[in-house]
């Protein structure tokens, strides 16, 4: 009941899939397409017949030549060498139509393809942040390829050769029954049922064993890879051996699947030849009967012998085209139920865009939390004004960067709300939210293009002398200049070819760009060495003028200076004020900001114990990324 479960909802599935591309290949409003869908179907059609054709001339032909023609005008008007030539014209003929065929229709698949691979590609953006974490990029990249790939397949060789096959079969029997006798009709439609039911099955046997194969595959790659990636750590455990007997076992699973996928090939290449072989037999004995009675002459039993040859040669690729028609149908399957994906955050309708008269960011008893069992911020509420630049600190999970998300709208709150000049960003639209909001990330990431390329994705429109001023305020410009290229420096994938502090100055360079009147520094300096951080710090402090800055901040000495700093622990806020007073207090900034001051002690030797309040709690900071935090347990 399972196995017709599942082979239900795999048609199920096949037809939802089928019905969603077929307005691609009729669509509504687009005549073009229309007509060139037709008239590639006329020559189809067209050549097809020319095929079916094809063999009475090469009968007639043969028929002339042995003198066989019974008195038939036309054979005798053409003559052999007439006839001939007309069996080779119509050769050329067939082809030329199949050709004209795939003339008429490579636009319009191409189209097709082009429509799929855009609206899946967009939709992917509109999914929300919730959704891409919990995907891998590699395996969403992988679902649009093999998808695009199923419908350039599935369009190919279901209209293009799954179609004329079963025309040119239905023409063949209809030819046998007519011309020559109903019996001959029955043998072939036998024939051709015998092989179709077997290649299916050997083919679905050849699936599965093909399936293992490829997971066996997988496996042996997945440790090869893992090993050299881990290349150092092999050798400090002189563990070369061992990690040869796992790549190896791996390597032997795959070496069994691959002989039983070359066994059922042949195993299913003989059938197939068996079969055929038999129906070509038994026609060929019915029609050499017929030539003996004198009821059927040579050319008869010819091009009984052409027919059968000729519908072998598509037969033979059967069992290859239903495979791959099936993985194309599950492939494409996999890019609809992605497409069917609904986006989480979306625009109410007919949201206004969002107006920023001044910059004034509120949250009014915000709650949220990335599953509904762990809450992460528990009644928030923080005003932040025009022009201000508040900083947030707080140790890890205590929600910092979740409050840049939200503001973001890559979540939407599950209480309370966020406001910007008293406007909900649930009411606006996403569009208008991010092109008032710059963020320089932890980690600026950067498109393997040019320099010039990345610094212009902050305002694509922006002239040439509007990015030079935003690399030079981000004192960037002397570095680009020095480069042989460069604003054509190429930065490698993910910016790999720039180090951590230039990647930073480009994404600075970036957002100053896009002059937005909200700034979210979210750890922006936090991954960077004390000298670089230090470099960069004159740059943020220079765009956050004029404009309300928001500071997620790790290490304490980056906000001394704002104006307001927020103190979050477990999702609440537990301190708020300037830097003096917070230390004045005593309480958890206080003991935070005399943890990494020792920490940042740059003498070298054991770091003395800081003085922390005796009321503060025992996980007073977060550790620094770098390899202090073993001198600071060490204490």
């Amino acid at each position: 009941m399972a196995g017709d479960t599942r082979a239900t909802d795999g048609w199920k599935r096949s037809g939802r899939t089928l019905r969603r591309v077929a307005p691609y290949l009729w669509p509504e409003n687009e005549f073009w397409v229309k007509r060139r869908v037709v008239l590639s179907l006329i020559a189809l059609v067209l050549a097809k017949v020319v095929s079916v054709l094809t063999p009475f001339f090469y009968k007639a032909a043969v028929d002339s030549l042995s003198n066989e023609t019974r008195g038939d005008a036309w054979l005798l008007a053409f003559g052999a060498i007439g006839l001939t030539v007309a069996y080779g014209m119509a050769r050329i003929g067939s082809i030329g139509f199949n050709e004209l065929r795939d003339v008429l229709f490579v636009r319009v698949g191409q189209r097709a393809l082009r429509k799929l691979a855009l609206e899946t590609f967009t939709h992917i953006h509109r999914l929300s942040m919730r959704y891409h974490i919990t995907r891998k990029t590699g395996g969403l990249s992988r679902v649009i390829e093999r998808g695009v790939k199923g419908v350039e397949f599935l369009l190919r060789f279901m209209l293009l050769s799954v179609g004329p096959l079963i025309l040119e079969l239905s023409m063949v029997t209809a030819i046998f029954a007519l011309v020559f006798d109903w019996r001959y009709a029955v043998v072939v439609l036998v024939t051709i049922a015998l092989y179709v039911a077997y290649t299916l099955k050997v083919t679905e046997l050849r699936v599965k064993i093909r399936r293992e194969m490829n997971a066996q595959d997988t496996d042996a790659n997945q440790k090869a890879v893992d090993s050299l990636l881990n290349f150092e750590t092999v050798k400090y455990f002189g563990a070369e051996a061992r990690e040869a007997a796992r790549y190896d076992d791996a390597m032997r699973g795959y070496e069994a699947a691959a002989i039983k996928t070359g066994q059922s090939l042949s195993a299913l290449n003989f059938g197939q030849a068996l079969l055929i072989s038999a129906g070509l037999i038994v026609v060929m004995i019915m029609a050499a009967m017929g030539v003996q009675s004198g009821a059927l002459t040579v050319g008869d039993f010819v091009m009984v012998n052409a027919y059968m040859i000729q519908i072998t040669m598509p037969l033979n690729f059967l069992g290859t085209v239903y495979r791959e028609i099936r993985q194309a149908l599950v492939d494409m399957g996999e890019m609809f139920d992605l497409l069917e994906q609904p986006a989480e955050i979306t625009d109410r309708p007919g949201a206004p865009d969002l107006k920023v008269t001044g910059g004034e960011v509120e949250l009014d008893n915000v709650s949220f939390g990335y599953e509904a069992a762990r809450p992460i911020l528990k009644g928030v509420s923080l005003k932040i004004g025009a022009g201000e630049t508040v900083a947030i600190v707080g140790p890890s999970g205590s929600g910092k960067s979740t409050i840049g998300r939200l503001l973001f709208r890559f979540y939407d709150v599950t209480g309370g709300a966020l406001r910007i000049d008293g406007q909900d960003v649930r009411d606006v639209t996403q569009d208008s939210l991010h092109a008032r909001i710059g963020v320089v990330p932890q980690d600026t990431v950067l498109f393997n293009d040019t320099i010039l390329y990345n610094i212009a994705y902050g305002r694509p429109e922006a002239s040439r002398e509007e990015l030079i001023a935003a690399a030079k305020a981000a004192k960037i410009h002397d570095f680009i200049m020095s480069l042989p290229e460069g604003y054509e420096t190429r930065v490698g994938e993910r910016g790999l070819k720039l180090s951590g502090g230039e990647k930073q100055r480009v994404g600075i360079a970036r957002t100053l760009l896009k002059n937005p009147p909200i700034l979210l520094l979210d750890e922006a300096t936090s991954a960077l060495d004390t000298q670089t951080e230090r470099d960069i710090q004159d740059s943020l402090k220079a765009m956050g003028e004029g404009r309300t800055v928001i500071t997620i901040a790790h290490r304490l000495s980056t906000i001394a200076d704002a104006d307001r700093i927020v103190v979050l622990e477990k999702g609440v806020i537990v301190e708020e004020g300037r830097h003096e007073a917070l230390l004045a207090l005593g309480g958890r900034y206080a003991a935070m900001w005399a943890r990494q001051s020792a920490e940042e002690e740059d003498d070298g030797e054991r770091i003395p114990r800081p003085k922390i309040p005796a009321d503060s709690p025992d996980d007073v900071t977060d550790l620094p990324a770098d390899g202090r935090w073993r001198r600071a347990l060490s204490q």
